[in-house]
């Protein structure tokens, strides 16, 4: 059961994570269909966009989360994410090359699955109140 403060948590988190689909989105479409860039560099490079807005805002707004970065926090993030592309890329590649589901909806197949692991883990291991700091960036 969510108390008010993690509800608000969870909207907050589920806002930024609209506002990342968006970034990754825009840039994946504008990349593929408008530059004509192959589906999975541009996958790597709309994912990018989309993972910087997700650390600032979530880290920040979502979170609350004071004082400077750790290297600890960053790692956790990047390793998180870089797992999600992975995943993302992966699931892209079956689903569109493989499968031959249509570009756009193996991108939002994508990208639901990788929503949903993205917060699992931003919740409960890289932005986890009390967690070891470690080194400031």
């Amino acid at each position: 059961m969510l108390d008010k403060k993690n509800l608000l948590e969870l909207v907050r988190f589920c806002m930024v994570g609209v506002a990342n689909t968006a970034v990754d989105l825009g840039v994946f479409f504008v990349l593929t269909l408008l530059g004509g860039a192959p589906y999975l560099p541009a996958q790597a490079l709309a994912y990018s966009a989309g993972v910087v807005n997700s650390f600032c805002w979530n880290r920040k707004w979502t979170f609350k989360i004071k004082g400077k970065t750790s290297w600890g926090e960053m790692s956790s993030f990047l390793l998180v994410n870089l797992s999600s592309l992975l995943l993302s890329s992966l699931l892209l590649f079956v689903l569109y090359d493989t499968c031959q589901v249509p570009l756009w909806l193996s991108k939002f197949a994508a990208t639901g699955l990788c929503l949903l692991v993205n917060f699992t883990a931003s919740r409960r291991w890289v932005f986890k109140v009390g967690k070891a700091a470690g080194d400031a960036l």
